[in-house]
C-alpha cells in the first residue's frame, strides 16, 4: 500500500550556520562583520603607521609601541573569533568595538602629528612611544606615588565622609542638632560655596604637617556636599514613612537606621560623587604646594624640568585613578540601591 505524504507535514530541514556549527562568533556574518574587523583593522593600521613610517626623529620604544598595538589587535582577532563561547565577554567587546576604533584613530592622529610630521613639536608635545617609554623606565616611581595620593585621598574622603553623613544624619533628625544646624546652615551657606584650596595658607599653617593639612583640605572638600546633601536628605523624607513605623512599634533607633537613611542614601550618594571631584583638586593642589610625593608633585616636578612625556603619563594615570573610583563609587551604588539601578550613569 503507497501513502502519499504531504509537502506541508514533511519535517522542516534547519540550516545551521556555519559560524554557529564551529562555534565562531555571530559578528563574521550579515551586517555585523564590520563590528568585528573595523577594530582589528585601525589597531593594525596604527601599528604599520608606527613601525614602517618614516619619523622625523628617533624615538625610544618605538618598536615596542607598534609590538603592543600589534598584540592587542591579535587578542581582538581571537575575541571575534571565539567571542561566542564566551557570552559575556563576547557581548562587551561588541559593545566597546566602535570605541576602540577611535581609540585607535586618536592614536594614528597622535602619532602622525607629533612622530612623523613634527606639527606638534616636541618636547612639548610627545608621541605615544614616548608615553610608553615613562612608563617602562620610570614605572616604578609613578607606581610609588600613585599609592601615595591614593592613600592621602583615601584617609582624606574617609574622614569627610564620616564626619559629613554623621553631621548630616544628626542635622536631619535630631531637635537638638537641628537647632544648633539653624546657625551652622549660614556657615556653611558661605563656608561651603568656597573651594577647599582657599584655605590652602591656613591648613598648612594650622597643621603641623603637610600631609596632615592635605588630609583636612581633602577632608573638608568631601565633608561638606555630604553633610548637606545627607541633612537634605533625611529632612525631606515622607512623615508618612515614619507614621507608619511608629503605628508597629518602631523605636527611634529603628526609624534612624531603617527608614531615615535608606531613604536618604540617594542624596548621600550624590553628596559623595560631589566630594569625590572636589577632593581631587585638592589632592592635586595640596601635593603641589607642600607635600613631597603623590602623583601632583610628580607633575610640577616632570613640568619644572621640562620632561612633558612624565607629565602626560601622570596626567593618565591620574585620569584612570579618578574614573576608576567614581565607577567603583557607582557600582557600591547600584548594589545598595538597586530599586534606582540605572537612573544615574557614569
Amino acid at each position: 500500500m503507497t501513502s502519499v505524504v504531504d509537502e506541508r507535514q514533511a519535517p522542516t530541514r534547519f540550516v545551521v550556520p556555519l559560524s554557529q556549527a564551529s562555534g565562531l562568533s555571530a559578528e563574521f556574518e550579515g551586517v555585523g562583520r564590520w563590528r568585528a574587523f573595523a577594530p582589528i583593522a585601525a589597531w593594525l593600521l596604527l601599528a604599520g603607521i608606527t613601525a614602517y613610517w618614516p619619523q622625523q626623529q628617533d624615538f625610544e620604544r618605538t618598536r615596542e609601541f607598534a609590538a603592543l598595538a600589534f598584540g592587542f589587535a591579535g587578542l581582538l582577532a581571537i575575541g571575534a573569533v571565539f567571542g561566542a563561547k564566551i557570552d559575556r565577554f563576547g557581548a562587551r567587546l561588541r559593545r566597546a568595538g566602535p570605541w576602540l576604533v577611535v581609540l585607535a584613530l586618536l592614536g594614528i592622529a597622535w602619532e602622525l602629528v607629533t612622530a612623523k610630521f613634527a606639527l606638534l613639536p616636541p618636547p612639548f608635545f610627545m608621541p605615544p612611544q614616548s608615553i610608553l617609554e615613562v612608563n617602562i623606565d620610570e614605572g616604578w616611581k609613578i607606581a610609588e606615588c600613585l599609592a601615595h595620593s591614593a592613600l592621602l585621598l583615601g584617609n582624606g574622603v574617609v574622614i569627610g565622609g564620616i564626619i559629613g553623613f554623621v553631621a548630616g544624619v544628626g542635622l536631619g533628625w535630631s531637635k537638638t542638632a537641628s537647632h544648633w544646624g539653624h546657625w551652622g546652615h549660614p556657615i556653611l551657606r558661605v563656608i561651603g560655596p568656597l573651594p577647599a584650596t582657599a584655605w590652602l595658607p591656613i591648613a598648612f599653617f594650622a597643621f603641623p604637617t603637610s600631609g596632615s593639612a592635605s588630609v583636612f583640605l581633602i577632608a573638608l572638600a568631601t565633608g561638606i556636599p555630604v553633610t548637606v546633601l545627607t541633612w537634605s536628605g533625611v529632612s525631606s523624607v515622607n512623615t508618612a514613612y515614619y507614621d507608619i513605623a511608629r503605628t508597629l512599634g518602631a523605636s527611634n533607633r529603628f526609624l534612624v537606621l531603617k527608614v531615615a537613611i535608606p531613604a536618604a542614601m540617594p542624596h548621600v550618594f550624590v553628596g559623595l560623587f560631589m566630594g569625590l571631584s572636589g577632593a581631587f583638586a585638592v589632592l592635586v593642589v595640596a601635593e603641589m604646594m607642600g607635600v613631597k610625593a603623590g602623583l601632583g608633585w610628580y607633575l610640577q616636578w616632570a613640568q619644572g624640568w621640562g620632561a612633558y612625556a612624565n607629565m602626560y603619563a601622570a596626567l593618565a594615570v591620574m585620569a584612570l585613578l579618578c574614573a576608576s573610583l567614581v565607577a567603583l563609587l557607582f557600582r557600591i551604588r547600584d548594589h545598595l540601591l538597586a530599586w534606582q539601578k540605572g537612573l544615574m550613569r557614569w
